[in-house]
């Protein structure tokens, strides 16, 4: 490759350098960015980015844009895969302030999808090499079960094979309505608890009644979790070290599911609000891309 040559890679790092972003990366183009446990902190400048889509950020597995579909939603970049709703026929609505356009599928906290295990190997971010994040475009609504909400990722509680699942208001470190990202490289409980405790949690309350957007991160080495294009950073907790990789279900484990998680032997923890879109990489991204995709 010739020194006029840059990858998109290589173009975001710099493009993320001029936009005072500093974050672990000193490496050669297309070269994977190394684990680090260092803070992600970020300065970005408003409106330096002008994406317009996820896949424009390398990396990209999926991407479902939730603007039509009632039963089946095919993901619209990255690779093909399909959700399919478990609770019948799904809504689609119109929301002018929703972001990527203005649609979003309504889940009314009874309602949940998924994939299985089988049709989508490349969501089975999992070993002891494993990095992700996913991200998701989020308007919560009051849910009346008033417990821990879904939104997405690969955990099954009942069957032990726990990987990676994006949690809200979850009450063990005893503040409400902030994001979790569970990990796990166990699968079943944080040796020594009855629960996974493993995961980044965010310091700041994910609000109701307005559009968000959340993400997880997982380098090898730390989780980190992301609101409206920052680190919400909490001492001890975001970033949160869980060096050594994700746990591996094999065949029989986890599925891919949306709007709600198998724990305790049933389908629960049912998410209450709107979905525009979700995306999934397969790598950590830098705080300037994360700020980008908070942005379209």
């Amino acid at each position: 490759m010739s020194d006029f040559a840059l990858t998109r890679r290589r173009q975001l790092q710099i493009l993320a350098a001029i936009a005072g972003c500093r974050s672990a990366v000193a490496s050669p183009p297309d070269a994977p960015d190394p684990p680090s446990t260092e803070i992600m902190a970020e300065s970005v400048i408003p409106r330096f980015w002008a994406l317009s889509r996820p896949g424009e950020i390398p990396g990209l597995v999926t991407f479902w844009h939730f603007a039509k579909g009632t039963e089946a939603f095919e993901s619209v970049e990255g690779q093909r895969l399909r959700l399919v709703s478990r609770s019948g026929p799904l809504t689609v609505i119109d929301d002018a302030t929703a972001p990527l356009g203005g649609k979003a599928l309504e889940l009314n906290g009874s309602q949940w999808l998924d994939i299985a295990r089988r049709d989508c190997p490349p969501l089975n971010f999992s070993g002891p090499r494993s990095q992700h994040t996913l991200v998701a475009w989020i308007y919560r609504d009051k849910a009346a079960q008033g417990g821990c909400e879904f939104v997405a990722g690969m955990w099954n509680e009942t069957g032990r094979s726990r990987q990676y699942g994006m949690f809200l208001n979850i009450p063990a470190w005893g503040q409400p309505n902030q994001l979790t990202g569970h990990l796990s490289n166990v699968g079943g409980p944080t040796p020594g608890l009855k629960f996974c405790a493993d995961g980044p949690v965010g310091a700041t309350p994910v609000p109701h009644n307005r559009w968000s957007v959340i993400a997880v991160s997982y380098d090898g080495v730390c989780g980190r979790a992301w609101l409206n294009g920052s680190l919400d950073f909490r001492p001890g907790l975001n970033p949160y070290s869980l060096a050594g990789g994700l746990f591996d279900g094999g065949e029989n484990g986890s599925d891919f599911t949306v709007g709600a998680v198998d724990a305790g032997g049933t389908i629960r923890h049912y998410f209450t609000g709107r979905i525009a879109g979700i995306a999934a990489y397969n790598r950590p991204l830098t705080p300037a891309e994360i700020f980008a995709l908070s942005t379209i």
